[in-house]
C-alpha cells in the first residue's frame, strides 16, 4: 500500500498506515510541525505558527517529545523544539469528500510531563469509529508555565495552553485535507489536559475553535490549579543575586535545557508539594487566556458556551500514593502529604480563609466527622478524591447546567478491570478506579499493554467508552435516539444531578455521592467566596 500523501498550505506530507483494534487500516501523520521552535528568545514565549517547507515532508515518524525526565528511567529527554501534533483519520478527501467529526486530545500530566507519542496515546481504539483524531504536544514544566508579573517582558505566563490554541488554530486552518470537519470540533483531555481543556472553555481567546468538550478528571476548580507568581523566585533560586524580572528572564533564557530542567526539579522539590508550575490568570495582554477568576466567568455564563461531557473516577484519591511512589523511584524524599492524612491540608483554598479564622476548626470537625469516623474511616481515599477532585467537578457541572443552555452531562467511572491505568502499573490494590484509569479504555498504549490484562469485560468496557465518547463528539449526545447501548443518559438539570456510572455494567443514577456533597456544600456556605458551590 502507498503511503499516503496530502497537502496542506505549509507544504506536502507523507504519512504512513496503521490497523485498529478491528483490524481495519487508517492513515497516520505524525510530528507535523504547527509552532516554530520557541527557543531562545522565545522561550517561555507565546507560540508562533511554523514556517512553510519545501519538498514532500515525510510524516511517518514520530516527532520530537517537548523536553522533561521520565519518571520510570529517570533519563531526561525530547528537546524544546516540540510543537508538532499527530493526525489519525480513516480517509483523506481523495477516498471520499464526507468529513468527519474532529477529536483534539490534550495529554494529563501535572503541566510538568506528557507527550503526544503513539507509544502511550494510540489511536486503535478511537479509529474504530469514523471520527479523526488529532493529538498536538504542548510545553510543561516552566518552559510551558513560566510567567513574570512585568508585562513588557512578553512572559505573562500559559505558554502551553497558547501551543493547545495555535494547535486549535492550525486544526481550524489546515483539517478539511484530512477529511475533519472544522466546524464540528471537540477538545478532550484529562487531568491536567482536562483543566487545559476547561481553561480554554473558559476563554475568549478560544471562541470558535472548538465546539464541544470533554473533561476528564479536571477542572479549574480543583484545588491548587492555579500558581501564585513563582518567576522570580524561581530566578533567585537559580542566580542568589537576581533583583529584578529583567534579570530574571535574562539569566533563564541563558541556561541550557537541561541546567533549566535540574533547577526546576530542585524547586519543585524545595516547595514541598505547593503548586509552583502550571496555568496563572493572567494580566491582561494580547494573547492572555484567562485574566479573571474562572469561578466568576462560570457563575456570570462569560465562557464559550457548548454541551460538555465531564465526571471523574470514583477513588480519585489514590493518585496520591502513587505520587509518593514516584517520588520513591525518583530517589528523593516523599512530600508528607502524599503520605499521611493532616485536616489542614484539606482546607479548600477558594473558601479564602486566614490561618487562624476559628471557621477553619468548624470545617477539621465536619471532616473529621466524615471521613475519619464511621461509616468512611476505613476507605483511606474518599477524602483527597472528594477535595481534589469530585467535589469541583460536581459543582462545574451543576454551575455550568445552571448558567449555559447546553446539555451538561457527567458520569463517574467504577470500573476496576484489567484495564485500569494507574491501578495496574503501580500495582494498587484498594478498590475503586484511580486518578487515570479511564485512559486504559480510550487509548491502547504499547508502553502500558504489557501491565493490562485483556477478558471479555474489559473489551467491552473499551467499545463503551469509545462509543460514548464518540457519539458526543459527533452529535453532542453520547446516547442519542437509536444508540446501541440501550441507555438514555440524561444531562445534569437545574434540580437534578443527573450521572451515568461506568461500570462492569452502563447504570443512570441521580445525586452521586450525595451525603458527602451535602456535608461539602454546608462546608462551602461558610464564606462568600464559595456560598455558590454545589
Amino acid at each position: 500500500m502507498d503511503s499516503p500523501v496530502v497537502t496542506i498550505d505549509d507544504g506536502q506530507l507523507k504519512g504512513t498506515h496503521k490497523a485498529n483494534l478491528d483490524g481495519e487500516n487508517f492513515h497516520a501523520f505524525l510530528g507535523i510541525p504547527f509552532g516554530k521552535p520557541p527557543v531562545g528568545k522565545l522561550r517561555f514565549k507565546a507560540p508562533e505558527p511554523s514556517e512553510p517547507w519545501t519538498g514532500i515532508k515525510d510524516a511517518s515518524n514520530e516527532g520530537n517529545m517537548c523536553f522533561q525526565r521520565d519518571f520510570t528511567t529517570k533519563v531526561m529527554k525530547g528537546s524544546e523544539d516540540c510543537l508538532n501534533l499527530n493526525v489519525f483519520t480513516k480517509t483523506l478527501p481523495f477516498e471520499g469528500p464526507k468529513l468527519k467529526p474532529v477529536m483534539v486530545w490534550i495529554y494529563g500530566g501535572a503541566f510538568r510531563l506528557g507527550s503526544n507519542s503513539p507509544k502511550t496515546y494510540g489511536p486503535e481504539y478511537l479509529l474504530t469509529e469514523d471520527i479523526v483524531l488529532v493529538v498536538p504536544n504542548y510545553r510543561v514544566g516552566f518552559l510551558g508555565f513560566f510567567h513574570l508579573t512585568d508585562t513588557s517582558l512578553d512572559v505573562p505566563g500559559n505558554a502551553g495552553l497558547k501551543d493547545q490554541l495555535l494547535a486549535l488554530k492550525w486544526v481550524q486552518k489546515h483539517i478539511k485535507n484530512f477529511n475533519g470537519d472544522p466546524n464540528n470540533v471537540t477538545i478532550f483531555g484529562e487531568s491536567a489536559g482536562s483543566k487545559s481543556a476547561h481553561q480554554l472553555l473558559l476563554s475568549a481567546s478560544a471562541k470558535g475553535l472548538f465546539h464541544k468538550a470533554i473533561l476528564q478528571s479536571g477542572v479549574v476548580l480543583n484545588p491548587s490549579n492555579f500558581c501564585k507568581d513563582s518567576g522570580l523566585k524561581f530566578a533567585k533560586h537559580v542566580q542568589a543575586d537576581t533583583e529584578t524580572e529583567a534579570q530574571a528572564l535574562e539569566v533563564l533564557q541563558g541556561l541550557s535545557v537541561k541546567d533549566l530542567y535540574e533547577q526546576e526539579e530542585k524547586f519543585f522539590q524545595a516547595s514541598g508539594g505547593s503548586r509552583v508550575i502550571g496555568p496563572n490568570i493572567e494580566k491582561p495582554n494580547k494573547t492572555a487566556t484567562i485574566t479573571s477568576d474562572p469561578a466568576e466567568l462560570i457563575a456570570s455564563g462569560q465562557y464559550n458556551k457548548v454541551p460538555i461531557l465531564l465526571g471523574y473516577c470514583d477513588r480519585e484519591g489514590m493518585l496520591m500514593e502513587v505520587y509518593r511512589r514516584f517520588q520513591v523511584m525518583a530517589g528523593v524524599e516523599p512530600f508528607a502529604i502524599y503520605s499521611k492524612i493532616e485536616l489542614d491540608n484539606f482546607i479548600h483554598p477558594d473558601l479564602q480563609l486566614a490561618e487562624d479564622d476559628p471557621k477553619r476548626l468548624i470545617i477539621k470537625n465536619k471532616l473529621t466527622e466524615l471521613y475519619l469516623q464511621p461509616p468512611n474511616v476505613d476507605d483511606k481515599w474518599l477524602l483527597p478524591s472528594d477535595y481534589s477532585f469530585i467535589v469541583g467537578i460536581i459543582t462545574v457541572a451543576k454551575l455550568h447546567a445552571k448558567t449555559s443552555s447546553e446539555p451538561v452531562y457527567l458520569y463517574r467511572m467504577s470500573l476496576d478491570a484489567g484495564c485500569n491505568m494507574f491501578k495496574k502499573i503501580m500495582k494498587l490494590e484498594d478498590k475503586g478506579a484511580c486518578h487515570a484509569d479511564d485512559l486504559g479504555y480510550l487509548f491502547s498504549s504499547e508502553e502500558r499493554d504489557p501491565f493490562f490484562y485483556k477478558g471479555v469485560i474489559e473489551r467491552r468496557a473499551i467499545r463503551r467508552f469509545v462509543k460514548l465518547w464518540t457519539n458526543f463528539a459527533r452529535t453532542g449526545n453520547p446516547t442519542p435516539k437509536g444508540n446501541d447501548l440501550n441507555i438514555e443518559w440524561k444531562p445534569v438539570d437545574t434540580k437534578t444531578v443527573h450521572f451515568l456510572d461506568i461500570g462492569e455494567e452502563l447504570t443512570v443514577d441521580t445525586d452521586p455521592e450525595s451525603e458527602r456533597m451535602k456535608v461539602w456544600k454546608e462546608i462551602f456556605e461558610l464564606s462568600t467566596s464559595t456560598s455558590n458551590y454545589l
